[in-house]
């Protein structure tokens, strides 16, 4: 039996990344290192996502996987993307890891933007759930352990009463015509408070709410006791 490659895993720390990390995890072929998650250096937090340094370190915790965080500036081009992330990566390089997961589904353009970004900073990039169904996905993390929260959503596409809420058959059902089931196209992105692995259940509440580029609405996160279990 050939030996585990470790693999670091590139996370927001929503649906799709640890939809990911559950089925790394499951697969002898791959050993979980560290969670590396890229924030927005002036707030802290995941772009798009609005989740915070706190929530990400709880996830982590909760997990059992080390996270290392990687702050980029506001307005980044690719250089200082690559830049930055090649840096925050290169403890992991020290210690013979050259490979990195991405949780992308069916993007294409973005797809081929990593690839070419890692080869550049001479990292090997897999995406272990690419053209995995949404509709398939997106309803397996609707069942236990899985607790998915909204965490933003396009206003052009979809009503901001979904801020917040768990991700449910309900809501799967009311979705529009024409948004994907798990937000592939940027309609809404997400926070995972409890799912396989997690040692304990984050609990959340609301705080407020911020218009991003006059259509994202994004809702912060705030994080409370968490309970065992999850």
């Amino acid at each position: 039996m050939s030996e585990a490659t470790p693999i670091v895993v590139l996370s927001s720390g929503g649906k799709d990344s640890l939809f990911m990390l559950d089925r790394l995890r499951h697969d002898p072929s791959w050993c979980v290192e560290a969670l590396v998650t890229t924030v927005n250096e002036t707030n802290g937090r995941v772009a798009m996502h609005g989740t915070s340094g706190a929530l990400l370190r709880a996830q982590a915790d909760a997990l059992g996987l080390a996270l290392r965080i990687v702050g980029l500036p506001e307005n980044c081009d690719n250089r200082e993307y690559e830049s930055r992330l090649a840096e925050g990566l290169r403890p992991f390089r020290e210690r013979g890891i050259d490979t990195i997961a991405s949780g992308d589904l069916f993007v294409e353009d973005i797809r081929q933007w990593r690839e070419e970004s890692f080869r550049g900073m001479g990292w090997k990039v897999v995406f272990p759930i690419w053209q995995t169904p949404t509709a398939d996905l997106a309803r397996q993390l609707t069942r236990d352990p899985w607790r998915v929260v909204i965490t933003c959503v396009d206003t052009q596409v979809l009503p901001e009463s979904l801020l917040g809420r768990t991700l449910d058959s309900g809501l799967l059902d009311g979705l529009p015509e024409g948004v994907d089931p798990c937000g592939e196209n940027g309609e809404f992105h997400t926070f995972v408070c409890s799912g396989p692995g997690f040692g304990r259940t984050i609990g959340v509440t609301r705080g407020l709410t911020c218009l991003h580029h006059e259509r994202y609405l994004m809702l912060d996160l705030e994080s409370a006791c968490s309970a065992p279990g999850g």
